[in-house]
């Protein structure tokens, strides 16, 4: 029997070969989203941050389950020139979008449109639409599915209030449902749907 997380995969390496744009990746993403639950032997939580749950790396994307605890939240980011899908498959994920000040890129960060996206909405991103931050909405917990069309090792992290720039290294705090290290207490993701 054939899991349907590993059918996205084929079908996501078929679809980067047919266009490596990735023309069809979002509608994709979104029908894998709203109808499986296979994605959990991946999630997994940690208290002190949020984790990137390693799902598949090859030449052609990098896709990843993200786990949100209420609270936590990604630095504002870049995604090194690749673009970036993010789907929901539980809870609420907020993104809100950034530019770099007009002068020389010093100073403060001007703030974009924020979105709040649930179950199997996709959103969109590369560095020619903005930079962003990514946190659970309303306060609660979130999972999403991320999908890079090359792997991504750096980004480059930027401070809000000052517009400064560092370079981040990037890593797993799982792969392949396995955990890689500890940085907290890491646990399972246990459904937020009611039954």
């Amino acid at each position: 029997m054939t899991h349907p997380i590993a059918s996205l995969q084929r079908e996501l390496v078929k679809e980067f070969e047919r266009d490596p744009r990735g023309a069809r990746v979002a509608r994709i993403l979104g029908e894998y989203a709203e109808r499986h639950d296979d994605w959990r032997r991946y999630a997994m939580f940690d208290a002190a941050c949020y984790t990137r749950n390693l799902v598949e790396r090859n030449e052609h994307y990098e896709m990843l389950v993200l786990c949100w605890n209420a609270g936590q939240k990604s630095p504002i980011h870049n995604h090194a020139g690749q673009n970036c899908w993010m789907g929901v498959l539980e809870g609420e994920i907020e993104e809100t979008l950034f530019t770099p000040s007009v002068e020389n890129g010093e100073g403060p960060l001007i703030e974009g449109k924020s979105r709040v996206y649930t179950l199997g909405r996709v959103g969109f991103i590369n560095d020619d639409v903005a930079l962003h931050r990514v946190r659970p909405a309303a306060g609660g917990r979130g999972i999403s599915l991320h999908l890079y069309s090359k792997p991504i090792d750096e980004c480059l992290v930027y401070d809000e209030t000052t517009g400064r720039v560092v370079s981040s290294r990037l890593v797993y705090h799982s792969i392949d449902g396995a955990t890689t290290r500890a940085v907290g207490t890491v646990e399972r993701s246990q459904p937020l749907r009611s039954p």
